[in-house]
């Protein structure tokens, strides 16, 4: 099963609470909630008290993708606001064993993201510790890129890896996803898509999510 995981920065903001409703209703799993500090990317965006605010209002997965410096310092505030999967940066620095031990102990799960230029040999001695690995299909900072083809082979690359060590971890796939790369992403081997401009930037939100669905699987 394909899952879907609309990135909210490129939702409305001024009506932040309706567009995640109807991505809801159209069936998305999880809400992608992209963390950004204008320090490890060029670009700001939310802290914990959104993820709060909508945490009462919504029941989908609330995955929290933290592209900050020193993430070990703002995990515990993003799972108390109600972050159920919280995902750090290889490329963050700090002690990553440590960082993803810290998640699991106040009862999230672990994602680990890598850049498009990292290679996945960077998550051979924490893979067991996950839940979940963020594959970036774009320089991440902003929304509205085109995916990076070349790419795609590390998508196969890191399912490769995970069924070779018998592990569970969810693919996850963000950057230049919409109904025309749907598609090769999932041949490739992801099993969560995140899609912002491609979903929040339609007319009819909902139909957006049932369409990318539908794409995503003719791959």
């Amino acid at each position: 099963m394909i899952k879907m995981a609309p990135s909210i920065l490129s939702a409305n903001f001024a009506a932040l609470l309706e567009d995640v409703m109807m991505v809801e209703e159209a069936g998305a799993e999880y809400l992608h909630i992209d963390v950004m500090d204008g320090r490890f990317v060029p670009n700001i965006t939310i802290g914990p008290l959104v993820v709060e605010a909508l945490r009462p209002r919504c029941a989908m997965l609330f995955d929290v993708h933290l592209m900050i410096e020193r993430p070990e310092l703002h995990v515990e505030s993003f799972i108390n606001a109600g972050a159920d999967l919280v995902t750090v940066h290889v490329e963050s620095g700090g002690h990553l064993h440590r960082t993803l031990s810290l998640i699991r102990e106040k009862g999230a799960r672990a994602g680990i993201a890598l850049n498009p230029a990292t290679h996945p040999s960077t998550l051979e001695y924490v893979l067991p510790m996950v839940d979940l690995v963020l594959l970036m299909t774009v320089n991440p900072g902003f929304g509205g890129q085109k995916l990076i083809p070349e790419v795609l082979p590390k998508i196969t690359a890191v399912k490769d890896m995970l069924k070779e060590r018998g592990l569970q971890a969810e693919v996850q796939v963000d950057g230049g996803i919409n109904s025309s790369t749907a598609a090769a992403v999932v041949k490739a081997g992801a099993d969560v898509l995140v899609a912002g401009s491609a979903i929040f930037g339609r007319e009819d939100i909902a139909a957006a999510v049932r369409e990318l669905r539908k794409a995503a699987l003719r791959g």
